[in-house]
């Protein structure tokens, strides 16, 4: 005989639960109506079977309410282990067992109809294949820029970088900036990674070798990722290693698959809410007083036109879009724990910000990484039907085994306290040194990381206008391809690709050179005339020969009004500032760079 799980067949909201146990438990546990059952056991008063489910061992023995429910489920040892909680679990069980008609509208109005158990082998599969598009995406990005940002005559050559690091850490350096270019970084191969980055998300998305071609990519964005330094150290690079990791332990058990999604949940919880946090604890007022939108749409980094329309709008629907913001970023990310039609409810919120910031901004590929994490609020149920699948893909769960019940343990020891201590760092909060100690060692892999963009607001926007010139009298400007610079250029639409150096120059503008020594190199490399440098930029105004100075002005840029636009044509309006780098040689620029 086995277990036997009797219910009231008359009530609703058994009967819905009842049903998704059943799809839990499979053939392991007997079901069946009081009416039916109750019945063959006198030893149990008529009575319970209207109060509480009853469990019927083999052996006679029963149980109710919800101790049933968690021998049932096979939860008999967690019940057993922290007596503690019984009370309080029966106490919330013989309310809801009161009130069930109250908690049958309230299930339906959260979960539905029915409740399926939650599988993801068909978002897995959605998700690499996005997860691959996305690498696809970065790596080519990189590959057109490598040599001139990195390259022996690129602005922050990655070999100088791994000379400097090596001669201060010994061999600790292998650990502190765990890259594969120690040992290689002419530009042949970084070009090549680059290339084989781009080859390995194309065998990743064709759903060949899924393990192995995500070991090699999160390895070898990792390497550029610390061989990039400053042109690779945005938010999205971290984000982009951390996603990819979590990848690696995707596979066919339903515990590796349940486990990885829950912990992109709470990647997904980390990303948004710490986006909103910190704009709040940052103390800014603009975002308190709810006029960052004020700012943002011609201050962020490299607007889109959508953006120059945007900032036209009445300053009373600005405050309400910042409102709208801090609400869903703080609000929504509960939402991602709470039953489905509520977090699908949340997922739409969630996905609508993401179309709005892709819409005003070139993030890159952030959004869509932001997009590629946020599947996970969605189950095979939802996205079933709206969703093509090749017939070779294999969208079954396989058993869970003992090994993959292990790993599925161990990487959650790992990753959610290290989450948390993210979290509590943006609060100010220590957690017990061993979380400290694991996520200072930890660090260097980037498998867990810290988020939010635009903790403060800018409200003004300086552009660096590079100049160079033969005789020290007329200057030329160098033009880059997608950051302001000539007023009746529009603003371009450029994002998933990263043009890395003109977003470098949006930082670049917050401080001087003294603090962005890359940008002195940057100017020496433009009297040198170095072509992976300037294939970097859309205008060379010196093609025959590099120029004998250059200099660097900045300019308060601002979106023109509706009727300079219509005048002039003019998408800018600009007024000097002043000097950002003085007019420098050859010379002068490298004695600049060595100070």
């Amino acid at each position: 005989m086995q277990p036997l799980l009797i219910y009231d067949g008359q009530c609703g909201f058994c009967r819905i639960w009842i049903d998704y146990w059943q799809r839990l438990t499979g053939d392991r546990i007997d079901y069946a109506p009081s009416q039916e059952a109750g019945p063959r056991f006198p030893q149990i008063p008529e009575a319970a079977f209207r109060e509480a489910v009853q469990l019927v061992r083999p052996d006679g023995s029963y149980v109710s309410g919800a101790r049933a429910v968690f021998e049932t489920l096979g939860w008999q040892r967690a019940y057993e282990s922290f007596p503690w909680i019984a009370r309080p679990i029966e106490a919330a069980y013989g309310w809801i067992a009161r009130h069930r008609n109250f908690a049958y509208w309230l299930t339906r109005l959260t979960f539905g109809k029915r409740i399926e158990p939650a599988r993801f082998a068909l978002t897995q599969w959605l998700f690499l294949r996005v997860l691959a598009a996305i690498y696809l995406i970065a790596f080519a990005s990189l590959a057109v820029q490598a040599t001139g940002l990195l390259g022996r005559t690129g602005i922050s050559p990655a070999h100088e970088f791994f000379g400097r690091v090596g001669a201060g850490l010994g061999w600790m350096r292998y650990w502190a900036v765990p890259s594969l270019f120690w040992w290689n970084s002419t530009d042949m191969v970084l070009t090549g990674a680059c290339w084989a980055g781009v080859v390995l998300s194309v065998v990743l998305f064709a759903g060949y070798l899924e393990r192995m071609a995500l070991v090699l990519l999160y390895v070898l964005y990792l390497s550029f990722s610390l061989a990039g330094q400053e042109f690779l150290s945005f938010q999205w690079d971290a984000l982009l290693l951390e996603t990819g990791f979590l990848a690696i332990f995707f596979g066919h058990s339903g515990v590796m698959q349940k486990t990885i999604a829950w912990l992109y949940r709470w990647l997904a919880f980390r990303l948004y809410f710490l986006s909103g946090f910190v704009k709040l604890s940052s103390g800014d007022p603009n975002w308190r007083g709810l006029s960052a939108l004020d700012f943002h749409y011609y201050t962020q980094p490299l607007p889109t036109i959508v953006a120059w329309y945007a900032d036209k709008l009445p300053r009373w629907f600005q405050h309400a879009s910042t409102f709208t913001v801090l609400a869903v970023e703080l609000g929504a990310p509960f939402l991602i724990f709470a039953p489905r039609r509520i977090r699908l409810f949340g997922a739409g919120l969630l996905l609508g910000l993401q179309a709005l910031i892709f819409a005003t901004g070139n993030y890159t590929f952030f959004n869509l990484l932001a997009v590629a994490i946020t599947l996970f609020l969605f189950d095979d149920q939802a996205l079933r039907g709206f969703v093509w699948t090749p017939r070779r893909a294999n969208l079954q769960s396989a058993p869970s085994t003992r090994v993959a019940r292990i790993i599925a343990a161990a990487v959650t020891i790992v990753i959610l306290p290290l989450g948390l201590s993210r979290i509590f760092d943006n609060a100010g909060v220590r957690l017990p040194e061993p979380v400290e100690a694991v996520a200072r060692y930890t660090s260097p892999f980037q498998i867990v990381n810290s988020y939010g963009l635009f903790a403060v607001m800018t409200t003004e926007r300086q552009e660096i206008i590079v100049e160079g010139s033969n005789d020290g009298q007329q200057w030329l400007a160098y033009e880059f391809p997608y950051k302001p610079g000539d007023v009746n250029r529009a603003p371009r639409w450029v994002a998933p690709h990263q043009p890395r150096l003109d977003w470098q120059m949006w930082f670049a503008a917050l401080g001087d050179y003294r603090t962005n020594p890359w940008f002195v190199a940057f100017a020496e490399r433009l009297l040198e005339g170095s072509p992976d440098v300037l294939a970097l930029l859309e205008k060379n105004p010196f093609p025959d020969h590099p120029p004998r100075y250059v200099r660097a002005t900045t300019y308060d840029y601002h979106f023109s009004t509706w009727e300079e636009h219509r005048q002039t044509g003019a998408w800018w309006h600009r007024e000097i500032r002043g000097g950002y780098l003085p007019p420098v040689g050859l010379r002068t620029a490298a004695n600049f760079e060595k100070h």
